[in-house]
């Protein structure tokens, strides 16, 4: 069978197992099995199981559960809601204040987990009845948080970066960097669509109190417990400080730092917010497990998919074909970028960027792109397929802590923040200084 041929089938099949709800990883699993005992016969389960677990049997993944467990122990107390009333109190006087607070939340969130779904979890559990409650558009409300989740994977520490940086064996320290500039750059042009939309529709800014605790309390009091609430969030914020700092400072691994990372945020949990019950620390433990599992089966099934593309020579085909474009290097990136999209819009981060990031990153360097310039890219496309249907993880979130909310609605609102992400990419192209300035001023 030709490669053309070969790879049309196993697209089909891998759609196919997708669309009657088989989780991907075994979706992408049964599809690699198949193909492979197809066309080389029974001998190679045994090739499968050992490019199963060889795949992820790497010192350097240590890195992806710490991360997480530090990530759901942030999630899990209630940083998320001090951090959102801190917030708050210095934005809710803008039109649309309470709105642009819960996108700035998202971002500092999102630096503190490392996760769209539990930075979409988090805040949008808090943000959106209260929005709601102030007269805020339910697609206003559902959107911000939607967009605002999505930025869990590019503000570092990023769990997606790390997959790529192992995956294409570029530094992981520097590819945390290159994030913090165009993550910011995106919240800020959130910041800027979401106080468009409450102007168009009348402006909303009242602050964070409710009718029956302004009565209890004097506007003193209420600054005074919102400070306080800042001053809790503030030694996360440190902790990922200083694994930023380990990093590019060479003083630790990124297995190390997250480990680092994890002990200090279980510990900051249970001494500022007194967590000091079994259960709570039990369900860190057990929705951290969970998630990592979960990634880690999608990194091992998705090795063995592209060893079986590339065993049946599909990969090669499909990387011949976009290199023996003649066409500029921009347009080139185009096509990626659709390509990219399109991924986004059918599979979850991870298993895009395990699957691509090896075959695009030989084409990416031959066209004199920049490879973490190129991840920063990568990232932005693929936080445009969680806030995208069909799949859209940000979405069914959203729509699971608000239900009253319709899907479309919160599709709707979401939209305006997916084209925001596009405008990010085009100033990223125009200016991939924004990307690559930091990392060289503190790397070299």
């Amino acid at each position: 069978m030709d490669p053309v041929t070969a790879g049309i089938l196993v697209a089909i099949g891998l759609i196919v197992l997708m669309a009657i709800g088989t989780p991907i990883a075994f979706a992408l699993g049964a599809v690699s099995l198949i193909a492979l005992v197809a066309d080389r016969g029974l001998p190679e389960l045994t090739y499968f199981g050992e490019t199963f677990f060889s795949s992820i049997a790497s010192f350097g993944f240590v890195a992806i559960p710490m991360f997480i467990l530090m990530g759901a122990a942030v999630a899990s107390s209630p940083t998320g809601r001090d951090l959102y009333r801190s917030l708050d109190l210095w934005l809710g006087r803008l039109p649309g204040g309470l709105a642009i607070s819960n996108i700035g939340a998202c971002s500092i969130f999102a630096a503190l987990s490392g996760s769209s779904p539990a930075t979409c979890a988090a805040i949008g559990k808090m943000g959106i009845p209260e929005m709601r409650s102030r007269g805020y558009p339910d697609g206003v409300a559902a959107g911000c948080i939607a967009a605002g989740g999505t930025l869990g994977i590019l503000i570092p520490p990023s769990v997606t970066m790390i997959i790529y940086g192992i995956a294409t064996e570029t530094s992981i320290g520097r590819l945390f960097i290159a994030g913090i500039v165009p993550g910011f750059m995106l919240a800020g042009l959130f910041m800027v669509w979401t106080l468009i939309a409450c102007k168009l529709a009348g402006g909303y800014g009242t602050p964070m109190v409710t009718a029956t605790e302004s009565i209890k309390r004097s506007v003193r009091e209420n600054v005074d417990a919102n400070l306080k609430a800042l001053i809790r969030v503030l030694p996360f914020l440190a902790v990922v400080l200083g694994i930023l700092f380990a990093l590019y400072g060479g003083v630790a691994t990124p297995s190390e730092a997250a480990g680092v990372g994890a002990f200090f945020c279980i510990a900051l949990a249970v001494i500022i917010y007194r967590m000091w019950q079994v259960k709570p620390l039990a369900l860190i433990m057990r929705d951290a497990l969970r998630e990592s599992v979960m990634i880690m089966l999608i990194i091992a099934a998705a090795e063995v998919f592209a060893y079986a593309l590339s065993s049946l020579f599909i990969t090669q085909t499909v990387a011949g074909a976009i290199a023996d474009l003649e066409v500029n290097r921009w347009v080139l990136m185009g096509v990626i970028n659709v390509f990219l999209l399109v991924a986004g819009f059918f599979l979850p981060p991870v298993a895009v960027i395990v699957m691509t990031a090896p075959i695009l990153l030989p084409i990416i360097l031959s066209a004199n792109f920049d490879p973490y310039w190129f991840a920063v890219i990568l990232t932005i496309n693929l936080e445009i397929g969680l806030i995208t249907p069909p799949v859209g993880l940000n979405l069914f979130i959203i729509n699971s802590i608000a239900p009253d909310i319709s899907l479309r609605d919160v599709l709707m609102g979401s939209l305006p923040y997916a084209l925001c992400m596009v405008l990010g990419i085009l100033l990223l192209c125009f200016f991939p200084g924004l990307v690559t300035w930091l990392p060289d001023l503190l790397m070299g």
